[in-house]
């Protein structure tokens, strides 16, 4: 098992342990990412920069190509003011997710991801433990 694995076990065992909803530390897209082979932390365990540009970039393409077919099309926005709709709302919704798991990272006292992995497999680290 790489290093990689070998954390995100542990961290998945230790958000299970906090009583986060399973559906709010392994989102579809990231259990897609990581059947894909991409070792992409849960969110977390991400950064704030990183969840916010992930959160934001993916949900600025959906609501955009979204909105785009449904609405912005039919009521003749021009493409860059599509674009930047889309821009605005996801950079918004990427502050917001990461903003979210900064709090319950905070909240519920998480481990920083490089001290996963070093107790072992079978442990959680001290720094977890109330």
């Amino acid at each position: 098992m790489s290093d990689f694995e070998v954390r995100r076990e542990t961290a998945l065992r230790i958000l299970k342990a906090t009583g986060i909803p399973e559906s709010n530390y392994r989102p579809p897209l990231l259990r897609l990412l990581w059947h894909l082979g991409f070792q992409v932390r849960p969110p977390h365990f991400a950064g704030f920069g990183a969840t916010a540009v992930f959160a934001g970039t993916f949900s600025a393409i959906g609501w955009g190509a979204l909105m785009w077919l449904l609405v912005w099309h039919n009521a003749r926005w021009s493409p860059m003011a599509a674009l930047g709709a889309s821009a605005f709302g996801g950079a918004c919704f990427g502050l917001l997710m990461s903003s979210y798991y900064a709090r319950d990272r905070q909240k519920h006292r998480l481990p920083d991801w490089d001290s996963l992995g070093t107790t072992g497999l079978g442990q959680t680290p001290d720094t977890h433990r109330r």
